[in-house]
């Protein structure tokens, strides 16, 4: 099943902020990439901020423990915020454990879609390709989320996507669907419908 072919459609007037979280190997970057070029080919400006990526760069100098994460995010959220007072769609693909700084994000940013991606523990163990999880059982990660540090799954999601059971084209439904509820003006087909 594909989403319809996308029509060019014009210009969205203010920014908003997509947060996808999740457990690593959950598939936040995968859904957030989709939903990022499909809102594209629409003709609406996107941004993507993806943990992995910023942690290579304005957050380089961090590590793991509850303060630097706490830091890290703060760092998303104040790029975030530049690229959605721009008027910018940024979406944000970040495991964000703690629901407090989520939370703090979702009050500064404004206009706020919280996209939970769920996939049980083994499921992201299965997927993970760099051997991460392995490392982080046998003690070699110290500080790892959902191993040794924990992760606090959103309670009140405007989305969950249950990557376990969902195809990606059903999840990214799901996620554009809300977006436009939430007034994003929706292109001239309307919903998205996976058959």
């Amino acid at each position: 099943m594909q989403l319809p072919e996308v029509e060019k459609h014009g210009e969205w007037p203010a920014g908003m902020t997509l947060w996808f979280t999740g457990l690593s190997g959950a598939g936040k970057t995968t859904l957030c990439r989709v939903v990022a070029d499909y809102l594209s080919a629409a003709g609406f400006p996107v941004a993507i901020l993806d943990g992995d990526e910023i942690r290579q760069t304005i957050s380089a100098g961090l590590g793991y423990s509850r303060e630097d994460r706490e830091e890290n995010i703060r760092r998303i959220t104040l790029a975030a915020e530049g690229l959605v007072e721009s008027g910018v769609i940024t979406l944000v693909a970040a495991i964000s454990p703690y629901a407090a700084m989520r939370a703090e994000a979702r009050k500064r940013l404004g206009s706020f879609i919280e996209i939970y991606v769920n996939a049980s523990l083994p499921t992201c163990i299965d997927r993970d390709p760099k051997g991460l999880y392995h490392r982080a059982l046998i003690g070699e990660i110290r500080d790892f989320t959902a191993i040794s540090d924990p992760y606090e799954p959103p309670l009140n999601p405007e989305v969950e996507c249950n990557t376990d059971s969902e195809s990606i084209e059903e999840s990214v439904a799901k996620i554009l669907n809300t977006v436009f509820a939430k007034g994003l003006r929706p292109p001239p087909w309307g919903a998205i419908r996976v058959a």
